[in-house]
């Protein structure tokens, strides 16, 4: 079903790509991984005929797809062969209701209007959209986007689906619903799905086979049994253990502490502090009578389902979104974003702005007049940026530009930090090295909010953690207990 030979890829003088040979049988569910930059989304792209017709790259080799050599076909063929959802779901979308959104392909290929709605309809339910049908896609939370943009692939139902980090922004309920209406189609319909991801614990048991990247190379070939329990393999290039153990719901995973409220340090005046407050958007309410405190030396985790009202929340601590309700204090003052907060947003290309990522980074500090060389060097090399300090943000993959973002969010040394589900793009290697260094800056005062649906993440970085339900703080504490130790260990220790 896809058929790649002595494939290479470069953009202007960078070398992506290098000679990769790959053969996925028809009905075969293959997993893509290896570090951030090693070309998984570039081979995605390949694969759907975007290279070389519409992102300025040269190409060289053969790519075939269903029996279909992508570069002898215009894209809007191809289109009804393989299907792709991107990392950044809002590249994709762009109706102002999600139902026609789902139908906008159906339609624009000619399919009986019975069958728009019928298959509609049933991309809907299977994402759990159904609720939404109504609202404008670009109201809704990063992962309600993300599951807009997988319904409207499944509507079309093309033989060979290309899905680049699908789960990155999904709850585990979303998670679970998408991974299970694939595996229907894989095997009702025969449906080749090549997935490239980061986050591996709830896909392994889906998949039949992982491929591994470095580099621009495909490394490694074959069962994930076998493959995935080389701990040396894992370390080297960065990757997670897969965890056995079942994932749990947030709501059963943070209990009050002392089965009440959070205590809060004795005799200290909060950093932020939250009074009955609601913001949303238009005349829509996200969050409703919000009261939080953030103390100086926290490290704090806001967890829940996709549309909760977590990215709202931290966008009204960020000083970015003004109230509709109540009352926001930084220091008894109004936050000043970027210099007292700032926020790592889910989608980096909508921070990324100059000519390198030298530039980026040190932007702010040069425009305050906070320029420290010294300050400078270090924040390149702990978001192991130094070699990329000359490419272009918009040139560099989603991980890369991730970790430049990130640099220069914490380049004015802000006292606090917002991070908005930091994972997209990133192997566990990097993660782990940019969340050790928060660490460390935390330990030095720095305060971080961390937004996320990764379990390993916030039970291994997190003192504090706060679970938001339908725009509202339902428990502010810590981790249960309840959950067995040993699982425990196998999130956090693998």
């Amino acid at each position: 079903m896809i058929q790649v030979k002595a494939l290479s890829v470069s953009y202007g003088r960078d070398v992506v790509l290098q000679g990769v040979d790959l053969h996925v049988r028809q009905g075969e569910w293959v997993l893509v991984t290896g570090p951030s930059g090693c070309g998984k989304s570039t081979l995605g792209r390949a694969l759907t005929g975007l290279i070389p017709h519409a992102i300025a790259a040269r190409m060289a080799g053969s790519v075939q797809v269903a029996g279909i050599e992508t570069r002898e076909r215009p894209l809007p063929e191809l289109a009804q062969h393989v299907g792709m959802i991107f990392q950044n779901p809002a590249s994709q979308l762009f109706h102002l209701h999600v139902a026609d959104e789902v139908a906008f392909g159906l339609r624009n290929l000619g399919f009986d209007e019975q069958d728009v709605q019928s298959r509609t309809e049933w991309a809907l339910q299977v994402t759990g959209l159904e609720p939404l049908r109504d609202h404008n896609p670009a109201q809704l939370s990063g992962g309600q986007k993300q599951c807009v943009a997988i319904a409207c692939v499944l509507a079309m139902r093309p033989p060979v689906l290309v899905l680049d980090e699908p789960t990155a922004s999904l709850d585990m309920p979303n998670t679970r619903r998408v991974l299970d209406t694939l595996k229907t189609l894989q095997t009702s319909l025969g449906m080749t799905i090549l997935m490239i991801e980061h986050r591996l614990a709830a896909v392994m048991p889906y998949v039949d086979t992982v491929l591994l990247m470095d580099k621009g190379k495909i490394v490694r070939n074959g069962r994930s049994q076998d493959i995935l329990a080389d701990a040396h393999l894992r370390q080297t290039l960065g990757l997670r253990r897969p965890t056995e153990s079942p994932l749990i719901a947030w709501n059963a995973l943070v209990k009050a502490e002392n089965g009440t409220q959070k205590t809060e340090p004795e005799k200290e005046a909060p950093l932020v502090l939250l009074e009955n407050v609601s913001a949303g958007y238009q005349r829509k309410t996200i969050i409703q009578d919000v009261n939080l405190s953030i103390y100086p030396g926290e490290f704090v985790a806001l967890v829940g389902d996709n549309g909760a009202g977590k990215s709202t929340l931290a966008q009204v601590v960020a000083g970015l979104k003004k109230p509709a309700a109540g009352r926001v204090t930084f220091r008894n003052r109004r936050p000043q974003p970027g210099l007292d907060v700032s926020m790592l947003f889910q989608n980096p290309a909508d921070q990324v702005f100059t000519d390198s990522v030298d530039e980026e980074v040190r932007f702010g500090p040069e425009n305050y007049g906070r320029f420290q060389s010294d300050y400078h060097q270090e924040l390149l090399t702990e978001t192991d940026l130094l070699h990329l300090r000359q490419r272009r943000p918009t040139a560099i993959s989603v991980g890369q530009q991730q970790r430049t973002v990130l640099a220069a969010c914490i380049a004015l040394k802000p006292q606090l930090v917002i991070l908005d589900e930091p994972t997209l793009g990133q192997d566990w290697g990097h993660l782990q090295r940019l969340m050790n260094y928060l660490q460390r800056l935390n330990e030095r005062g720095t305060v971080i909010l961390l937004i996320s649906h990764d379990y390993k993440l916030v039970f291994r970085y997190a003192r504090r953690a706060i679970f938001m339900e339908n725009g509202r703080i339902k428990t502010d504490g810590v981790f249960a207990q309840k959950w067995e130790r040993e699982q425990q260990n196998e999130i956090i220790n693998a």
